[in-house]
């Protein structure tokens, strides 16, 4: 046995040894042509290689679906099986893969919001969530449209105004009423009130939601947390519906049109 003299744990062999010290030094020798990213092991220089080739080996047998790590179609088969190992210890619910799983319980059962806007103070719950919001401060619009002037803060409202502006992409129908979605989430949240079920779980009372969406509107009935200001009073409200109407209101009062009060709502 080979035993790593800075964590003592033992190895079959020296060139397994080796390797194993190469996380403790951080050294990466194996470096990408296209990209020059760098990884420490040959064997996730040839996965990473497949990202700029596109070549996707491992291919499932039902829906012949490509992927480009056999991890990844393993998780997959679950979608064909059925099978979802990772359980919520609150609500039962299943996953296929263990990130989900810990994402679930980060955005139904924790209220914990550690991500703070610098221009608002306002909390989220993931720097994914944050990173989103700030686009509305900086009025940052990264995707574009390849056929008109349409820009728009996020990759999904992209998918969907190419899908009913340009008839551009694959729309996701169900299978119960052929109904017709934009995105796979959307279809997925459609699927969930045919079988009548609701997962998410208010945790200051009974009611229960087919989204978690529909959960994170209900709790700020529970919260005195006001999100949403007025620019011109100063009023807040907690949902943002409320705010258009009244901002409107405040223009009257001050003589302005309603054109100029909607293009500043916008």
């Amino acid at each position: 046995m080979y035993k790593c003299s800075v964590c003592g744990k033992c190895c079959v062999s020296n060139r397994d040894l080796a390797k194993h010290r190469q996380r403790h030094s951080g050294e990466k020798l194996f470096e990408c042509t296209v990209c020059s990213k760098r990884f420490r092991e040959s064997g996730s220089l040839v996965v990473h290689s497949r990202i700029h080739s596109g070549e996707k080996p491992y291919k499932c047998h039902v829906c012949d679906k490509t992927f480009i790590r056999s991890g990844s179609l393993g998780q997959h088969m679950r979608v064909h099986t059925g099978d979802r190992p990772y359980k919520c210890s609150l609500c039962n619910k299943g996953f296929t893969q263990s990130s989900n799983l810990q994402r679930h319980k980060r955005h139904v059962h924790s209220n914990s919001r550690p991500y703070e806007c610098p221009f608002c103070g306002k909390l989220f719950k993931t720097n994914i969530e944050l990173k989103q919001h700030v686009r509305i401060h900086s009025d940052s619009k990264p995707y574009s449209c390849r056929h008109c002037s349409g820009r728009f803060r996020q990759r999904k409202q992209l998918k969907t105004h190419l899908l009913k502006l340009h008839n551009e992409g694959t729309w996701f129908t169900c299978n119960i009423c052929q109904k017709k979605c934009a995105t796979k989430i959307n279809l997925k949240h459609h699927l969930i009130r045919h079988e009548d079920v609701k997962p998410y779980v208010c945790s200051e009372c009974p009611k229960c939601f087919y989204t978690a969406h529909e959960l994170t509107s209900h709790q700020l009935v529970h919260s005195d947390y006001k999100q949403f200001c007025c620019g011109l009073c100063g009023k807040d409200f907690k949902r943002k519906y409320n705010v258009k109407p009244h901002f409107k209101r405040c223009f009257a009062k001050l003589g302005y049109t309603d054109a100029w009060a909607n293009l500043c709502c916008d």
